[in-house]
């Protein structure tokens, strides 16, 4: 069994207010610091940053629907030009939180593979965190760019290209290169083994 909720953790909210009343309704908002990883490898919020949940508990039959939306300046790279980037975000999600004793009207094979995915309260606390984080993580672009049209970086030296748009280099076909050099070895042995003029041998002193 995992550790006990804490009650004072940022994420973790008190549902006894609704008092299993299906129907009964709990709206608030709440800005958290962002736990550690809010994010994919290129971009998501940094660790201690602000994020702003607007919530809205309700009871129901077997246990508390959770609505909301999560806010936050997230922050990575463009995967393009490399160039730092920061954008607001925002995470709509809804998840299903049962009650402990839910499950025990579920007893089928079916229901114990869908229990694994459930969402359960404990002493009517409810845990946020990882509805939080795959909310954002799915919200997320999976290659974001810092302009839909930044051109990236020349590929053969590196440069932004969005800073010099006239940026080129004189493409060289290889092999045209190599006949090249091999002409200009031709060339260079030829000429040593031209005969010398007459009088251009070296004098013996």
């Amino acid at each position: 069994m995992g550790a006990r909720l804490d009650h004072r953790s940022p994420l973790v909210f008190d549902t006894r207010e609704l008092g299993r009343r299906p129907g009964t309704l709990k709206r608030l908002s709440r800005t958290v610091e962002a736990p550690a990883d809010l994010g994919n490898e290129v971009i998501g919020a940094p660790e201690g940053e602000p994020v702003e949940l607007d919530l809205r508990l309700e009871a129901v039959m077997d246990g508390v629907l959770v609505t909301g939306t999560a806010r936050a300046a997230v922050k990575g790279e463009c995967v393009r030009c490399l160039e730092p980037l920061e954008r607001q975000l925002a995470a709509d999600f809804q998840e299903m939180f049962a009650y402990p004793d839910a499950d025990a009207r579920t007893e089928s094979g079916d229901d114990a593979e869908d229990e694994e995915d459930t969402y359960y309260l404990e002493d009517d606390l409810i845990d946020l965190e990882p509805v939080l984080r795959d909310a954002v993580v799915l919200a997320l672009p999976l290659q974001p760019v810092c302009r839909e049209d930044c051109p990236g970086l020349c590929p053969d030296c590196g440069a932004r290209l969005a800073d010099d748009p006239d940026h080129h280099h004189d493409a060289v076909d290889m092999r045209w290169a190599a006949l090249q050099e091999l002409a200009g070895s031709n060339q260079d042995r030829e000429k040593d083994n031209e005969p010398r003029p007459a009088g251009d041998e070296p004098q013996e002193k």
